[in-house]
C-alpha cells in the first residue's frame, strides 16, 4: 500500500494499492491494464483538490502529470492548447503575465486543467465553458483519442458529459481555449464591482481576485480542505419568491432559465455554522462553504460534519444543498448525495 495523504488536498493518510505518476499516454495505457489484468478499481485524479476519501483505495491511483502548452493566434483571437496535468492557476498566471485576457476571473481556483472540464468550473461571474473550445478524451477501453466540441461536452453549473455519459474509462488529456482579443472585463460579482475604472485593468482583476481568495479561503498546504464542499443550489422562481419573503436580504443570482442560484455559504452561515465543528471536523471561520481538516479528520468525519450541514439547511430553508466534491471509497467514486441524505 502506498500513502496519498499529498496526493489530495484534504490531507488525509489513506492508502492506495499502486500510485502510478503519468506523464505520456504510453504511462497511462500501462497503468490502466496493469489494474485490468489485476483486477483491481482504477483512478485517475489531477491534484487531488476536490477530492475526499473516505477509506483506503483498493487499486490504482494515476495521478495526471501530462504537461506541455502551445498558443497560437489569428487577427481576432489567440487559441491555447493545453495537457490536462497542467496547474490551473498557472496557466491564468501565464495568460495576465502575456496580457491575454480571459481567465483572469478563475485565478486561485485550485486543480489541474483536464479537471476543469469535469466540474465546468467557475468563479466571479465566468465558467470554463465560456473560453473553451474542445476536450480532447482518451477512452481507456479502446485507447480511441478525440475530440469534443464545447457544445457536446454538455456544460452546465458545475456539470459536464464527463460526470454522466464519459464518466467511466474516459481520461480528459488536453484542453482547448479560445480567448478574444478584444477583451472585456466581467465586474458583475461582489467586490469587483467596487474597482475604480483605473483598477479596470486585466492585471489589477487578477491580483484583486487573489487577493479576495486568499482573504476567505483556507490554503491547502497550511490546512487540509477541498475549497468549497456544496455547489450553490439552484432553485425555481416559486421557492425563491418564497425564501425572498422570510428572508429579503438573501442573495441570489437569476439564471438565463428563470431559476435563481442561491450562495451556499449564505445559508450554511444563517444556520450558525461558520467555525462550528462536528468531531475532528470543521467548518471553515472565514468561509461556510469550505470544510476543513484541522489535523485528525478522516473522510467518515468529514462526511459526518457534511451531513449535519445538509440536514440544518434543509431545515431552515427546505433547500438541498449537494455536494462538489466528489467522494472516493474502497472501489471508487460513491454517490455523495446519497450519503448526506442517510439519516
Amino acid at each position: 500500500m502506498q500513502n496519498l495523504q499529498t496526493f489530495h488536498t484534504f490531507s488525509m493518510p489513506v492508502f492506495a494499492q499502486r500510485i502510478d505518476k503519468i506523464t505520456s499516454l504510453a504511462d497511462l495505457q500501462a497503468s490502466y491494464q496493469n489494474a485490468q489484468e489485476k483486477g483491481q478499481p482504477f483512478l485517475f485524479i489531477g491534484c487531488g483538490s476536490n477530492l475526499l476519501f473516505l477509506e483506503d483505495f483498493q487499486g490504482t491511483v494515476a495521478v495526471n502529470q501530462l504537461k506541455g502548452l502551445t498558443h497560437k493566434e489569428d487577427e481576432d483571437y489567440h487559441y491555447l492548447h493545453i495537457m490536462g496535468g497542467e496547474n490551473w492557476h498557472q496557466l491564468v498566471q501565464w495568460t495576465v503575465e502575456n496580457q491575454i485576457g480571459g481567465l483572469e476571473n478563475l485565478a486561485l481556483i485550485p486543480g489541474c486543467v483536464g479537471s476543469a472540464p469535469v466540474q465546468n468550473i467557475g468563479a466571479y461571474g465566468l465558467e470554463f465553458k465560456d473560453v473553451c473550445d474542445y476536450v480532447e478524451v482518451f477512452n481507456l477501453k479502446n485507447a480511441e483519442q478525440f475530440r469534443l466540441s464545447a457544445k457536446e461536452c454538455q456544460f452546465a453549473y458545475r456539470e459536464s458529459i464527463f460526470k454522466h455519459e464519459y464518466k467511466d474509462d474516459y481520461i480528459v488529456l488536453a484542453v482547448g481555449l479560445k480567448l478574444a482579443k478584444k477583451w472585456q472585463a466581467k465586474l458583475s460579482y461582489g467586490e469587483l464591482q467596487k474597482l475604480a475604472p483605473e483598477e479596470q485593468t486585466l492585471t489589477q482583476i487578477f491580483y484583486k481576485i487573489c487577493e479576495i481568495r486568499q482573504n476567505k479561503l483556507p490554503d491547502p498546504q497550511v490546512v487540509g480542505n477541498a475549497g468549497s464542499f456544496f455547489k450553490n443550489p439552484v432553485v425555481c422562481a416559486q421557492t425563491f419568491a418564497e425564501l425572498k419573503k422570510r428572508y429579503p436580504q438573501i442573495p441570489h443570482y437569476p439564471q438565463e432559465n428563470g431559476e435563481i442560484k442561491l450562495a451556499a455559504g449564505w445559508l450554511i452561515d444563517q444556520c450558525g455554522l461558520k467555525g462550528f465543528t462536528l468531531g475532528n471536523a470543521k467548518v471553515h471561520s472565514q468561509q461556510a462553504l469550505v470544510l476543513i481538516n484541522p489535523g485528525r479528520a478522516t473522510g467518515e468525519d468529514i462526511v459526518a460534519l457534511a451531513r449535519y450541514i445538509y440536514a440544518q439547511v434543509m431545515e431552515k430553508f427546505k433547500v438541498a444543498l449537494s455536494p462538489e466534491v466528489r467522494f472516493i471509497g474502497a472501489q471508487g467514486e460513491v454517490d455523495s448525495l446519497a450519503l448526506l441524505q442517510e439519516k
